[in-house]
């Protein structure tokens, strides 16, 4: 089957982001881990003005997420590892016909990095697609979301160091 991934500026339905836990970035200083949370929140109450948001936020986190997060965000939880859920999550695509599916990359903590854990990371995308009731494509290509993309009408930029890199 043939897949579009439309351009990121098309119009969609919702957006996905990941709370920042306790192992974000391979910090561990409550006051990074705090300044993250501000910046995460901040963009994710920004954004539930024009469209809904779903945060995923790892069990441990979730009593205090609250706090910062406007109340019509909709929280999903899973364990986490990071926050960066355009890498680590699934990258939305359009069948033939229009229907909503959703790529399942092998996501391996940009690419093996020595600072890196990503045993959860690797499985909320298919966590999404299931909250989501969007079908999954899964794939056997290692990648992130962030190193691709596309204008919609064919064209795909792509990173060099993610797609070339030998992890």
């Amino acid at each position: 089957m043939t897949y579009t991934m439309p351009a990121e500026w098309e119009l969609h339905e919702r957006t996905w982001m990941a709370w920042p836990t306790s192992g974000y970035m391979g910090q561990s200083d409550s006051e990074d881990l705090n300044t993250a949370r501000a910046a995460w929140s901040a963009v994710a109450n920004a954004i539930i003005e024009f469209e809904p948001v779903t945060m995923v936020v790892d069990p441990r986190d979730l009593d205090g997420v609250a706090h910062w997060l406007d109340p019509r965000i909709s929280v999903m939880t899973a364990e986490l590892d990071d926050a960066w859920m355009r890498d680590m999550g699934p990258t939305f695509v359009r069948d033939h016909a229009g229907a909503l599916h959703g790529v399942d990359w092998v996501f391996n903590g940009w690419g093996a990095q020595h600072w890196a854990k990503w045993d959860f990371d690797a499985q909320v995308a298919p966590q999404v697609l299931r909250e989501a009731g969007v079908p999954a494509v899964d794939s056997t290509l290692v990648n992130e979301g962030g190193g691709i993309h596309v204008n919609g009408r064919g064209t795909l930029l792509a990173t060099r160091t993610v797609q070339f890199d030998p992890f």
